[in-house]
């Protein structure tokens, strides 16, 4: 007796960034659909960090110079390097918006690695395999996504903002 076996392959879905739903600063849910169309710089920030001063700067100054042009960052604070994220989201907030006038959005504290890694880092890490392989190295790792919402490049957290901007200048004129 024969026994035929048919298998239905099934084509994988390829995710995006826009697939994912975060938490905002202050706790509501925010599809990232909302930035289809958009070039996007995702950086995990810190307000203790010895990067975060220039980091900060620098990223406000861009974000002033293309967030008319189709660019946006998406900053999430993390406090697993270093414990250098320890405030609530409100004081978080508070810091970022009034020392250094950010304007772009700024998202609920997340794990960037480990077991309780935020989605939306899983799917970034998985995109783009860094030095250390899937793990973030240290506060202000930037990855940045392309306008249909793939990851196309990844920066060291020492990779200064204002080095990224021909990438971005690139992927808003395409």
């Amino acid at each position: 007796m024969r026994t035929s076996v048919v298998v239905h392959a099934t084509a994988a879905v390829e995710k995006s960034i826009h697939d994912y739903t975060v938490k905002d600063i202050d706790g509501k849910d925010v599809s990232l659909s909302k930035f289809k169309g958009k070039v996007l710089l995702v950086v995990n920030v810190a307000s203790r960090c010895g990067l975060t001063t220039s980091n900060y700067m620098e990223l406000s100054h861009i974000y002033e110079k293309y967030k008319t042009q189709g660019f946006e960052i998406l900053a999430f604070p993390c406090n697993q390097f270093g414990f250098q994220e320890p405030g609530s989201n409100q004081e978080i907030k508070q810091f970022a918006c009034t020392r250094f006038k950010a304007e772009f959005p700024i998202f609920d504290k997340v794990d960037v690695n480990g077991p309780f890694t935020a989605p939306v880092y899983q799917f970034l890490k998985s995109s783009a395999g860094g030095f250390l392989g899937d793990l973030i190295k240290w506060n202000f790792e930037k990855f940045l996504v392309n306008k249909n919402g793939k990851v196309v490049e990844r920066y060291p957290p020492t990779t200064s903002p204002f080095q990224i901007e021909k990438d971005i200048r690139k992927l808003i004129a395409v």
